[in-house]
């Protein structure tokens, strides 16, 4: 039922009162983001870069929504202060590979801690369950004001919540026991490390993803801290209903985003080798393998293999 001009009227007032608000609360206004060189507009572009290496100028246009010719010179200020460098694109001579120098990876490092910081501080002001709350809200304006149903993914990520640890032990013991015949056993490691999840849950360094389509949970991944510098990722599953929609690459692709940005160095994984489409998404996004290891597990005899890739 459409809104009334009246309720239309009112709504307008809130989300211009709520972005207001939020812009003074997180500094936005301020001439440097953060008290730094950087307006927001550059440090959103130098984030991008700081999170992933090697990208077009097209397309952090594209992902910000930026007009070309400003980035444009964006970038060749950048270039100017050693910040950025470029190489030719293989596939395309026209485009240039854009990557953060060690000059602009030390320029951004104390932005990109400041951020952290000042999340962390407001965040800190609130109870657990208020957390929670603020989350879930902003994943929900998110889904709301993502792009339009045409361009709009069918899936959804979202954070975890009360329910999801089931689901996530329930669906990699029966999947692996159909696809691969593991046994129970396997379920069982699994409810341990969701366990150790929940109980030991740092919302700053860690976190969980879900994965649904049409509010059904069809996959998931974590990253759990290892250490003070090493990320761990675990439990990533895809729904076979969810499958060739790039679920996998673009779950393990927000994993290395949230670690980088989390300030680990490093990301470490534990897999086998016969999970072939899992190995082939962590060897595209750049994880080597460093070890190998025969074991007798879960019922069967298997090869373990441990993936390393620096952030």
């Amino acid at each position: 039922m459409p809104a009334s001009s009246a309720d239309l009227e009112h709504r307008i007032a809130v989300v211009r009162r709520f972005t207001r608000f939020y812009t003074r609360q997180i500094g936005l206004l301020r001439e440097g983001l953060l008290d730094s060189a950087f307006s927001l507009s550059e440090a959103r572009v130098l984030y991008e870069l700081w999170c992933r290496d090697h990208l077009t100028a097209s397309q952090i246009a594209a992902e910000l929504g930026l007009d070309n010719g400003y980035l444009s010179r964006m970038l060749a200020r950048f270039a100017e202060r050693g910040l950025i460098a470029k190489k030719p694109a293989p596939d395309d001579g026209r485009q240039s590979l854009i990557s953060l120098t060690p000059r602009g990876r030390k320029a951004f490092a104390p932005l990109d801690q400041g951020s952290r910081d000042q999340v962390a501080t407001f965040l800190g002001q609130l109870t657990g369950a208020q957390q929670e709350r603020l989350v879930a809200a902003m994943g929900a304006v998110e889904a709301l004001l993502a792009d339009g149903p045409a361009d709009k993914p069918p899936y959804v990520l979202r954070p975890h919540r009360p329910g999801d640890m089931g689901w996530v032990t329930s669906a990699h013991g029966a999947l692996y026991a159909q696809e691969y015949g593991w046994n129970i056993h396997f379920e069982a490691l699994v409810a341990k490390i969701t366990a150790e999840f929940i109980e030991n849950f740092d919302m700053i360094r860690e976190h969980c993803w879900i994965v649904e389509i049409d509010g059904e949970p069809v996959g998931s991944v974590f990253v759990v801290r290892k250490s003070d510098a090493v990320a761990k990722l675990r439990l990533l599953i895809v729904d076979p209903k969810a499958r060739g929609l790039g679920v996998g690459k673009r779950l393990v692709e927000e994993c290395l985003r949230f670690a980088k940005g989390a300030g680990y160095t490093s990301m470490t994984l534990w897999t086998q080798s016969i999970l072939t489409a899992a190995r082939g998404i962590y060897q595209g996004a750049g994880f080597r393998l460093v070890a190998q290891e025969p074991h007798h597990g879960f019922g069967v005899d298997l090869i373990g293999e441990t993936w390393e890739r620096a952030l």
